[in-house]
């Protein structure tokens, strides 16, 4: 029997050819963009993601194994929230130095607002306003001058307290995730090289004509836009669809136009692109720019069977996704700058119980991992099922 040494120095033999799979087949970085002529960021790999690898190398699945690898090491987003101002700014910096040192535009995901995701998986972040607007000065300190795509809190604006009942007769909290975000865009989109985009939800939520009046108050007239579809699954005709129809819209309302009218995603395209003809911008030069997170939606999203679950939860750890087109600034629409991988494949959106009393998730027969965790079984759909091979 080959001793414990000798078995350790095969498998890492074997996850060397794995990994020598990846590096002969074509890059994954973005086509060029004016800040970064190489791209966007690779953030150092998730270590779980290499222990799965191992472990799927060990049993012989090679193919599998550099997939995962391969993923993992595709330019993505890297998220911040929960930490202290002080600790945000060097980790921030940390970041941005290291795309710096590649000439490549670190994707950052702003993720730390009072009450963000009204106390749902992915409860947390900064106690109050002051707290908030002391973390987001830290981040812009953290930036400075380097380049930086910032993803400016997801989900702050589709689902505001509000929304969720979190809420005073007066809207208070409301009005301060408002004064939060504005401060946010404030602060971040006049450092000289950082764009800064805001939340939209995804193209199955909000309509049009509701989300618009959001964006506006948030600042969306001084930011360089918004994204739509982070660590969601609508596929990529519907994400620029709903991106064109949303910038239209909030032209429309800053020439004088009431959001109510615009035509929203559900219109008939023939319809919609008529309403568009009828009414131009004053100004095509001002109209908000946006991105979209092709992550997981390379299958698009997730359909429930009919009448099983009570609560389906079709946005959580859907079954049989793949991964979308890997990160580029090519996109063939000047308003639509980037498709990013915003949330992180592999990691999961959290305990999905769709209406059951759990604790397994009922689609999956297992139990799913804490939201941001690695999840090991997504993860291997996310490879087998990709859009695009990725070795």
């Amino acid at each position: 029997m080959r001793s414990r040494p000798g078995r350790i120095a095969l498998l890492l033999a074997q996850l060397a050819v794995s990994l020598s799979l990846i590096a002969t087949a074509p890059a994954v970085h973005a086509a060029t963009e004016p800040s970064a002529p190489r791209g966007f960021y690779a953030p150092p790999a998730d270590p779980d993601a290499y222990r799965q690898a191992l472990g799927l190398v060990t049993r012989g699945r090679i193919g599998d194994a550099a997939g995962i690898v391969a993923m993992a090491r595709t330019p993505q987003a890297v998220w911040f929230g929960d930490q202290r101002p002080a600790e945000a700014e060097r980790a921030v910096r940390a970041t941005v130095r290291a795309a710096a040192r590649t000439s490549t535009t670190p994707v950052l995901v702003l993720y730390d607002v009072p009450g963000r995701d009204c106390a749902g998986y992915s409860s947390g972040g900064a106690h109050d306003t002051a707290e908030y607007t002391a973390w987001i000065d830290a981040v812009a300190r953290g930036i400075g001058h380097r380049p930086a795509l910032v993803v400016l809190e997801p989900d702050s604006l589709a689902l505001l307290p509000a929304d969720c009942g979190q809420d005073d007769e007066r809207g208070t909290k409301t009005a301060a995730r408002y004064a939060e975000l504005n401060h946010a865009v404030d602060r971040l989109a006049p450092l000289p090289r950082t764009t800064v985009y805001l939340d939209t939800g995804h193209p199955g939520w909000h309509r049009v004509g509701s989300l618009v009046p959001r964006l506006l108050k948030a600042g969306v007239a001084r930011a360089t836009g918004f994204f739509t579809n982070a660590s969601n699954y609508q596929d990529d005709d519907a994400n620029a669809w709903y991106g064109t129809l949303i910038s239209a819209c909030v032209a429309y309302a800053r020439d004088g136009g009431d959001p109510a009218g615009c035509p929203d995603q559900r219109w008939p395209r023939a319809e919609a692109r008529r309403w568009l003809a009828a009414h131009p911008p004053a100004d095509p030069a001002r109209m908000p720019h946006f991105v979209t997170d092709t992550s997981r939606n390379g299958q698009g999203p997730w359909t429930p069977p009919d009448g099983v679950y009570s609560d389906p939860q079709d946005w959580c750890n859907p079954p049989g996704r793949g991964l979308g087109e890997r990160p580029t600034a090519q996109t063939g629409d000047r308003l639509h700058d980037a498709k990013l991988w915003i949330k992180n494949p592999g990691e999961s959106d959290g305990r999905c119980l769709r209406g059951t009393p759990g604790p397994a998730d009922p689609e999956r027969g297992t139990r799913d991992p804490e939201a941001g965790d690695w999840f090991p079984d997504q993860a291997l759909e996310l490879v087998r099922f990709a859009q695009q091979p990725l070795t």
